[in-house]
């Protein structure tokens, strides 16, 4: 019998150098690097191929948090889903194949325990391998993820958690750039080469910014190799976290999650991340303004069942802090939306001395909009 103990199954074989005489994977044949434009133009590529559809592609994803926000969770339950066929996120199904999770910062009892509260009661997914070690990928490891891609030639997706148990040392001389771009590209290579989904598990930096991908720990040559990067943050009201997405493949989105701790998952909120991270009245007329474009406080406290002198405090302040934008009849509508005035009006200025540039040009993402902290409203419900 196996002992409890014993190294993970790809430790065991990462000093074998050999590779099978079957193999009838992608690193079968050389990877090509270079055409003529004009082979390039005749070339039928294949399609990308997602490990979450519209989330995780094919590439080298960068998938980085603040200590403890629950990214091992998010990582482990996502290789579930995939490994046996299921729901990503709670609802994104998912083509099955193989994939490895190196949990490199946990124990096997610890990793046990994990797996079965995702699990819930369902059978543990054959196509799912565990390690909880791994040489770092200068000195053999990632030979040993490579044999394992040959083993499993439809293999979806590779966990890494965390980059730093494989980054290896810098070698001398070379700029703090240069050394995050050269540590990333061998797991880069691997993506590359074996068109499979390889996920690196990375910690934020301690000062925040408003730039998510500045957030990254450690230059931008981390994330400027990355295909694709994710930052999962901790949000404020009710939503437990925002997943924030770029990459090259797949669009820039930001979606609101909630973790369910009985289950150990996250899921996908219904709707953009500030209908959960405002409180309940700034989230209720965010929804009716977004439907119902320049209403007036009065439309909007019918519409939404709040009294009216709370709603119009509410959105006049909403207004200063450049989450709702008003003309001069005091209609309010979203921030980047187009502003409509009766014949022989004026033209609609903000209802407050000092608007938000962003209320005609928002300069986040997607035209959402950074919503700072302010003292809540007398009568406001759940602002904070």
């Amino acid at each position: 019998m196996t002992s409890p103990n014993r190294p993970g199954h790809l430790c065991v074989v990462a000093g074998d150098t050999s590779r099978p005489s079957d193999v009838s994977g992608p690193a079968a044949a050389p990877f090509r690097t270079a055409w003529t434009a004009d082979d390039l133009m005749a070339t039928n590529f294949p399609e990308v191929r997602w490990a979450v559809p519209g989330v995780i592609a094919e590439g080298l994803n960068l998938l980085a948090g603040p200590p403890k926000v629950g990214k091992s969770w998010l990582s482990l339950a996502t290789a579930v889903a995939v490994a046996s066929a299921g729901k990503a996120l709670g609802s994104i199904a998912v083509e099955g194949g193989p994939v490895l999770y190196l949990a490199l910062e946990d124990t096997p009892r610890r990793l046990q325990s994990r797996m079965g509260k995702i699990l819930g009661g369902a059978a543990a997914p054959r196509g799912l391998t565990l390690a909880t070690s791994c040489p770092p990928l200068p000195q053999g490891g990632d030979e040993a993820i490579a044999r394992w891609l040959d083993r499993n030639p439809g293999a979806r997706m590779v966990v890494i958690d965390v980059f730093a148990k494989v980054r290896g040392t810098t070698a001398p001389g070379l700029s703090a750039y240069d050394a995050d771009y050269a540590a990333i590209g061998r797991a880069k290579r691997l993506a590359d080469e074996y068109g499979v989904a390889v996920v690196l598990v990375h910690h934020v930096r301690k000062m925040g910014s408003e730039d998510f991908l500045e957030q990254v720990s450690g230059t931008n040559g981390l994330a400027g190799a990355a295909d694709a990067t994710l930052v999962l943050k901790r949000a404020r009201g009710t939503a437990d976290g925002v997943l924030h997405v770029t990459g090259r493949d797949v669009e820039e989105a930001e979606y609101a999650m909630s973790f369910q701790p009985a289950a150990g998952t996250w899921h996908l909120l219904d709707g953009p991340p500030e209908d959960h991270t405002l409180g309940e009245t700034r989230a209720a007329i965010i929804r009716h303004v977004r439907k119902h474009p320049n209403s007036p406080p009065k439309a909007i406290s019918e519409a939404i069942g709040i009294a009216r002198d709370t709603v119009k405090k509410t959105c006049q302040r909403m207004a200063g802090d450049g989450q709702l934008c008003a003309d001069a009849a005091g209609r309010y509508r979203l921030p980047g939306t187009a502003g409509t005035r009766s014949p022989g009006s004026v033209p609609g200025v903000p209802a407050v001395p000092e608007p938000a540039p962003t209320c005609e040009n928002p300069s986040v993402s997607g035209g959402h909009l950074p919503l700072p902290d302010v003292p809540g409203v007398p009568g406001e419900e759940n602002s904070s």
